[in-house]
């Protein structure tokens, strides 16, 4: 082992020699590199030193290396104390006195181990006095790191892994020392050859930042997490020592009481770290008595607007609003009441705090106030002097509404959107005009968030209402065709009602339409279409459309043998009923004795091609290139203008198309084309599944 001490504190010797001639030439003047130099020579002679003491007898050795290892120690607080002076213009501030503190107690450590007798002590000095040397020189790293803005780290951050990364060695190293009151010499033996590896990363700071001058800033976050650092630090050491002592007056019990005493202490200091309330009172402590201002508005406004914009991710809007208004002020939660489509004030999302079903009418005097006058209430404040809220008579539910706080507005360009009760802080927290100001500006922003969401949601609202009533339009105008078919079969009963064949016919034409009737009413119910596209035999849909017209004049002629293997992929339901418009609108534009004609026929391109002639009317060509495929748009007294619109967009979705040749006074040709299936595919009828032969 000590030869591995040797070798080990001679090769960091070696190492930092070497750096230190980098060092002294690569220096060009000013304070931070001279103090560098100095700590690396300081550093060089104690690994000398300590490499000499295990070779060399004689009691002055050892005395001169812990001596050295103390200057080593100031001269590198030294020059962390030194990067951190633009933090403080220039002034001496405390952590130059705490580094010189922590040096003096060394010495005075080293002081009282030579001239008193060790053994009459419970706990040695010099120990704590190194324990205590690593944690502020953690918490020194730790603050100059926090301090540098973004743009800065990039040429630090080795140096400050370096040094924490020592500090940790440190740590462990005096701290296992103190727990047992005896050096480790294997870790102890490896202590000079763990310094200098950290060589490298400080030459690699060295070279990203030359001058070693940096442009820094004090930031809240790194006063309390600097704070709390050492807080937690000087906990472990009251906690080392009292379980030293326990052990030390324990007899047989005290190993066992000293192990119990550091679980508890571990463990309270894990709950302390993680209350929301220690850390809100810290947090104003040092807001109350380092800063002038209370807030870092840069941190808080960013902090803000990212809890609004994080919502979805476990909160929804409205917990997420209340969050960041409560994160403000160190509340836990609160309520949030949003006018509803009726004026009136419901409640929205809560976080933290049970559920209350209140509503506030939008009319009543603390909704009047909060629109009129935009005033945050403090509830604390009203309890005790209401004077200054102008005789504002709270309702009762806010008033015996348990830890309510702060009434704050959601006001929105023109009104009142809605507002948020938070419950009272964690730690006591003064509203000045301060904190008013910044939820002020905090609600408009939450506002204008809850604005958009509530205008994208009625959006939304209208786009399924046009949804639902484009599909009612289809729907009746379905409905129109099938009225026209039963009041067609009626007129002609008067004539033919006699006739068993019409009689057939009649009744198979009523029943037909109770179907389609039934299945019409079952789509606006649910909203969708009544069964899923599979594949459809187009010969047969042409058929039973030519088959139901049949009572009606002209009678449809069926052209041709109809072709085999002309399946398509669609609703078989709304096929036969845009084949059945086009039929229809045919029968309409012509006379009793005029010709409608369909015929179905198969493309060398792989298309069914279902034609539709007639020998009516027409429409001019300015009908079928400007108002025919718009909807509402028609050339009959009573129709509705749906129908053709509704046939392109069905077509347009199952990949087909739809043409028109008309003239006037000469007729109109109708041609729809379908893509039609391969041979062989059958599609099962829930279309969710397909097998090929």
């Amino acid at each position: 082992m000590l030869e591995l001490a040797f070798w080990g504190y001679g090769v960091a010797a070696l190492a930092f020699f070497l750096f230190g001639l980098y060092v002294f030439f690569a220096w060009r003047g000013g304070l931070p590199g001279g103090v560098l130099l100095v700590a690396v020579v300081f550093s060089c002679l104690w690994a000398v030193t300590e490499a000499s003491s295990v070779r060399l007898t004689g009691a002055a050795w050892p005395v001169l290396g812990v001596l050295l290892d103390c200057l080593r120690g100031a001269a590198w607080f030294a020059f962390l104390v030194v990067l951190m002076r633009p933090l403080w213009g220039g002034r001496v501030r405390w952590p130059a006195y705490l580094a010189v503190g922590v040096v003096v107690s060394q010495v005075l450590a080293l002081g009282l181990e030579l001239f008193l007798p060790i053994d009459t002590l419970p706990m040695r000095p010099m120990l704590v006095a190194w324990l205590a040397h690593a944690v502020v020189g953690l918490m020194f790293v730790e603050h100059l790191y926090r301090a540098l803005p973004d743009a800065s780290r990039w040429g630090i951050k080795p140096l400050c892994i370096a040094l924490g990364a020592g500090y940790i060695f440190e740590l462990y190293l005096f701290a296992d020392a103190a727990l047992f009151n005896r050096v480790d010499a294997d870790v102890l033996s490896v202590r000079g050859v763990a310094h200098a590896l950290l060589i490298p990363l400080i030459a690699l700071s060295g070279t990203r930042s030359p001058a070693w001058t940096l442009r820094m800033a004090m930031s809240r976050e790194m006063v309390f997490h600097s704070t709390a650092l050492a807080v937690a630090g000087i906990y472990l050491l009251v906690i080392a020592a009292v379980a030293y002592y326990v052990r030390y007056f324990g007899g047989g019990w005290g190993r066992a009481l000293q192990m119990a005493l550091l679980f508890a202490g571990l463990v309270l200091l894990g709950a302390l770290l993680f209350s929301g309330a220690q850390r809100a009172r810290l947090k104003v402590f040092l807001s109350k008595h380092l800063f002038s201002y209370r807030y870092d508005y840069r941190n808080e406004w960013l902090r803000f607007t990212q809890a609004l914009a994080s919502a979805d991710k476990g909160l929804d809007l409205g917990q997420s609003v209340v969050r960041a208004l409560s994160d403000l002020v160190e509340s836990p939660g609160g309520l949030l009441w949003l006018r509803d489509n009726y004026g009136k004030f419901a409640p929205y999302a809560r976080l933290n705090r049970p559920q209350i079903d209140v509503i506030e009418s939008a009319d009543s005097e603390l909704c009047r106030f909060l629109s009129e006058r935009e005033w945050i209430i403090n509830l604390e404040e009203y309890r005790i002097r209401p004077q200054p809220y102008g005789g504002l008579v709270l309702p009762d539910w806010l008033s015996s509404l348990p830890d309510a706080w702060l009434v704050i507005p959601l006001k929105s360009t023109d009104s009142l959107l809605g507002f948020v009760v938070l419950s009272a802080p964690r730690a006591p927290f003064e509203v000045n005009w301060e904190v008013l100001d910044l939820l002020k500006t905090a609600q408009r922003q939450a506002a204008g968030y809850l604005e958009r969401m509530l205008a994208a949601e009625a959006l939304l609202e209208a786009r399924k209402f046009d949804s639902f009533n484009r599909m009612s339009a289809f729907i009746v105008h379905d409905l129109k065709n099938l009225v026209a078919q039963l009041s067609l079969m009626l007129k002609n009963a008067e004539r033919h009602g006699h006739k068993p064949e019409f009689q057939q016919d009649m009744l198979e034409t009523v029943s037909h339409v109770e179907a389609r009737m039934r299945g019409l009413m079952t789509q606006l119910q649910e909203k969708r279409p009544i069964d899923p596209p599979r594949g459809v035999d187009v010969a047969q849909i042409l058929r039973s459309v030519c088959d139901s017209k049949r009572v009606q004049l002209p009678v449809i002629q069926l052209l041709d043998p109809l072709p085999a293997q002309t399946l398509v992929r669609a609703h078989p339901e709304r096929l036969e009923r845009i084949v059945g418009h086009v039929v229809q609108n045919a029968l309409d534009a012509t006379d009793d004795d005029g010709k409608v004609t369909a015929r179905l026929t198969l493309d060398d391109d792989g298309r069914v091609r279902i034609v539709i002639a007639d020998t009516g009317c027409g429409m001019s060509p300015d009908f079928l290139r400007d108002r025919l495929s718009r909807p509402f748009q028609t050339t009959k007294v009573s129709g509705m203008g749906i129908g053709v619109f509704e046939t392109r967009q069905y077509l347009n979705e199952i990949g087909g198309d739809l043409q028109f040749e008309s003239e006037i006074g000469r007729g109109t040709c109708v041609t729809i084309l379908l893509p039609r299936l391969p041979d062989g595919r059958q599609y099962l009828h829930d279309g969710a599944s397909e097998t090929h032969a």
